[in-house]
Order: structure tokens, then sequence, then C-alpha cells
């Protein structure tokens, strides 16, 4: 009886191990930060338990844990970044994490709190700009479109603020974390903003910007993955739902225009 018993008690434990395993098989974490990433992963999450896959969205409050968690396999996905920051982490951390599919684009700009255009901009003004690389370069290159700086190369997603060739509104640039620049905005005459922290700063991108990026704006932000997982067909399936006109419309009615549809 004994062993009739342990033997069933075994039994049992497989059953529930084999159902917990393919219960876990059908979920998908990812990693995002909060607006707008999380909000369109949120819409996207019934849409994804009708294709029999379980979303769940971890929010991150910075550019860094995201790719670090994926790259060591605490979550399936992550979704905040553009490729040049991808290819900048990978090159740094060593790490391989590889682009799954664009899904917005969330065109970057220059605010001030103390002037309303930037021809009011004063020589000597103070500037706070991402850290990153390739934010710092992108900041950069929005500046030097419009004739704030001059830059060695104009086109280079990569410049740093040793490539300036000309500055002649002597601005005086600091480089902080990109989550903090909102809150300088008190401080400083202009700041460069990601999209994603102006919005959740409460600023509204197509209004408040004094400078902004266009449609044509190359920094798409993507679904990002590791080799051993980008064919998985539940990282397809949410691929798939992130490109589906339910996820076109909400991004264009919620937004208005701060951020756009890559697809």
């Amino acid at each position: 009886m004994k062993l009739l018993r342990a033997a069933f008690i075994t039994a049992l434990l497989l059953l529930a191990g084999c159902s917990a395993s393919k219960e876990d098989g059908q979920t998908l974490r990812v990693a995002a930060t909060a607006i707008p990433h999380a909000e369109i992963l949120k819409q996207a999450k019934p849409l994804l338990a009708k294709e029999g896959v379980d979303l769940q969205v971890k929010v991150f409050a910075d550019y860094v844990q995201p790719n670090t968690q994926l790259a060591e396999k605490a979550i399936d996905l992550n979704y905040f970044q553009t490729r040049p920051y991808l290819d900048a982490f990978n090159r740094e951390r060593g790490t391989h994490l590889v682009v799954i599919t664009g899904v917005h684009i969330e065109p970057f700009g220059a605010y001030s709190k103390k002037y309303k255009s930037i021809d009011q901009l004063p020589d000597g003004a103070s500037v706070t700009l991402p850290n990153d690389p390739s934010n710092n370069s992108r900041a950069l290159l929005l500046l030097a479109k419009h004739g704030l700086i001059t830059l060695r190369d104009p086109t280079d997603q990569m410049a740093t603020l040793k490539d300036i060739t000309a500055n002649p509104k002597h601005l005086k640039f600091r480089e902080l974390e990109a989550a903090m620049l909102p809150r300088t905005l008190d401080e400083v005459d202009l700041a460069l903003i990601n999209t994603n922290y102006a919005l959740a700063a409460g600023l509204n991108p197509t209004k408040d910007a004094l400078l902004i990026e266009d449609k044509d704006s190359p920094y798409v932000n993507y679904l990002v993955g590791r080799p051993d997982n980008q064919n998985d067909p539940r990282v397809q399936k949410l691929a798939g739902v992130l490109h589906s006109p339910e996820i076109k419309a909400f991004i264009e009615q919620k937004y208005h225009g701060a951020v756009l549809p890559a697809f």
C-alpha cells in the first residue's frame, strides 16, 4: 500500500508539473517603460490572449535593466528602445540581443519652460541631454538640424559632444540619465527629452516641443528578444498583434501624433 500510495503521489506531482510547464509555456514576460510602451502592450494583452498567450508586462523606469534582465533570461522580451541604442548596448555590454519587429516612432523633442520659441534661446543657454550614447547623439543631431550647433558629420548616429565643430550660441551642455531630464526643466533653458519621458511628465510633444523630429525619424522603437527565442511562436504571435489594425488605431487615437505607428 505504501508503494502504491507513493507511486500515486509521484504521478500527481508529475501531472502537476506537466500542467505548470504547459501553462508557463503559454506565458510571455515583456519588460517595457510605462508610456507609451506598457500602455500599448496593455491593449495587446486581450488580443494575444485570443492567440492562447498570456502577456505579462513588467514596467521599468530606466533603459538598462530591461536589456540586462532580457540577456539574463529573467524576462522573454523587452519593448522600449531604438536600434542605435540596442546596437550600442550590445557593443558595450557584450550582449547579443536582437530586433524582433518595429512598432512605433516617438519623435524626439527639445523643451523649455522659460522660452516659447527656439529663437529666444539666449547666448550661453544651459542645455540638458541624455547621457546614453544613442540618445545623446539623437539630441545633438536634432540641434544640428536646426542650426544651433554644427557637427563634424551631421548624419553620424553616434556623434558625441566632441564632434561639435561650431557652437555659435555657446550652449552649455550637461548630460544626465534620460529619465531625469523632465525634472531639469525648472533649472535649465532647454532640455532634450525622449517622448516616453516627456509624456510621463505631462508634456505634449506636438504642442510643447520647441524642436521635434519629423515623421521620417529613423528611430523606430522595437520589440527585442534573444537569438534563442526570436522564432518562438509566442514571440511571433505578439509581433503580429503589435502590427494589427487595432494597435495601429490605438496609437493614432491615443497619442495624436506624439507617437506614430511604424507599420
